[in-house]
């Protein structure tokens, strides 16, 4: 099958340039390129379309066709557009979708169109749209995060909606997204929770019925195994023992031979490092038995420099600082920054070797791929119970980790306690072969293949009209 992957924002390279050092650099793109070699691995034709960057800030993007070494089946294509090619954020793509997007796609491929596609994020989720109205070449629409949801959770701290639309374009995302999922053969989500709560949002409830399942299918997405594996080596694994262990040992000096409890995520307040913490604080017995580190990405040494910080990262410190000197917990917190997936890889992999525990305290995580990755590192796991995980860790088979109340540290504590205890061993193999069984990029493919084959059948239901914005027939985008 020849399969093309609708993706305009941030961009994609053989080097991964670029990855997370911008807000549409993250993980979409990391999902939308595995899940892209699975399927080209798989013996299937696959073009991963994006937008053409010629800007001297973003050099690597700037060629009209790329290539993965080892992946033949797998092209990434640069199309234009806009009145440059200079790098735009997604919010400044949409009327360029519709202008010329779209219809440079089209001429790109001439007849030899590709037997599907599948829109990601709302963006491309229209550029879906126009090409089946235009093409009849059907789609599945996979939306990574909805703007709804965006929304109301903005809304409480906002003075004014008009700002937040001007910022954001609430009003034209949110249009789009309706249409995708609407004209889509197939709705992709990573878990059942995602369907029941994002789709079943008021603002989505006549574009599609979250209620019928044969317009969605539940495909999570996987771990790269290569690289987060308990028995996966890097040439980096060496120099990362090394790092961490001279680290740890640098902030907490005698202690440094406990095993340790480790959150890996950027400090924003949502993420909830700081209740991590004050659960470590609850409990004489776990800062007898562990130390707690805090691997922070690009922020290196937060506790004592946060200059680079955003405003958002330095709330979250201020909470942290305040906990540690509070409850006295100096030389038994430490915090550093581990940039790239092989190092990070290899620090779990360490770490796991001295009985170490994951920790995800998120206020709700909508999937939860860092315990996943962080599981098959082989340590045990502890994460929230809101959001994906309560899929992921558990099931009626049994459980793969310790799920527990992020807003309650006093069961932090104790699922943190009881995850460094006698039953360490059983929840690491265990946390490990869920991964290998479920949660692997070759059975997001398979699932995500099923879900294009079911898109290809012809089926009969009521579209809704395509906005004239997206037609190129008005200037004015939609409104909220």
């Amino acid at each position: 099958m020849h399969l093309a992957f609708l993706n305009p924002q941030g961009n994609f390279d053989p080097a991964d340039s670029h990855l997370t050092a911008h807000p549409d650099f993250g993980g979409q793109l990391v999902y939308v390129k595995q899940v892209a070699l699975a399927l080209g691995k798989a013996g299937h034709r696959v073009d991963i379309i994006t937008r053409l960057i010629d800007d001297p800030k973003w050099p690597e993007f700037s060629s009209v066709e790329d290539v993965y070494p080892g992946a033949a089946n797998v092209r990434i294509i640069r199309i234009p557009a806009g009145d440059t090619n200079a790098f735009l954020a997604k919010e400044e793509l949409w009327p360029f979708l519709v202008r010329d997007w779209v219809t440079n796609i089209r001429e790109r491929y001439g007849a030899d169109l590709p037997d599907a596609f599948t829109g990601h994020y709302g963006d491309g989720g229209i550029a879906a749209v126009l090409l089946r109205e235009q093409t009849g070449v059907p789609f599945t629409f996979t939306a990574h995060s909805l703007g709804a949801q965006k929304l109301d959770k903005l809304l409480p701290d906002a003075e004014h909606l008009e700002a937040l639309e001007n910022q954001y374009h609430f009003g034209v995302r949110i249009a789009a997204e309706r249409l995708s999922m609407n004209h889509s053969g197939v709705n992709v989500v990573s878990t059942n929770l995602e369907r029941d709560e994002q789709y079943a949002h008021p603002r989505y409830q006549d574009a599609v019925d979250a209620d019928d399942l044969t317009r969605f299918a539940v495909v999570p997405p996987g771990v790269n195994l290569e690289t987060f594996d308990r028995d996966s080596e890097s040439p980096v694994d060496r120099e990362m023992a090394d790092f961490v262990s001279e680290r740890i040992e640098a902030a907490t000096g005698r202690r440094a031979g406990l095993p340790v409890v480790v959150a890996s995520s950027r400090l924003d307040p949502k993420k909830n490092i700081g209740g991590l913490v004050e659960a470590y604080a609850s409990s004489p017995a776990l800062q007898r038995s562990a130390n707690l580190l805090l691997i922070t990405g690009s922020l290196d040494d937060p506790f004592t420099d946060d200059g680079s910080a955003t405003a958002l990262e330095r709330t979250e410190i201020r909470r942290i600082r305040g906990v540690i000197q509070d409850a006295g917990l100096e030389g038994m917190v430490v915090a550093f920054g581990i940039q790239g997936q092989n190092k990070l890889a290899a620090a779990y992999r360490h770490l796991a070797q001295h009985g170490g525990v994951f920790a995800l305290t998120a206020l709700y995580e909508p999937f939860g791929l860092a315990p996943l990755e962080a599981a098959a590192s082989g340590l045990a796991v502890v994460a929230t119970r809101n959001g994906g995980p309560s899929e992921s860790l558990i099931d009626a088979d049994g459980e793969y980790g310790v799920l527990v109340d992020p807003a309650d540290p006093y069961d932090i504590a104790a699922g943190l306690e009881r995850a460094l205890g006698d039953e360490w061993e059983t929840l690491a193999a265990a946390g490990r072969q869920r991964v290998h069984d479920r949660y692997t990029w070759d059975r997001t493919a398979e699932g995500y293949l099923a879900a294009v084959e079911r898109a290809l059948e012809p089926t009969e239901r009521d579209l809704l009209p395509i906005d004239p914005f997206f037609l190129g027939e008005g200037t004015e985008p939609p409104e909220l």
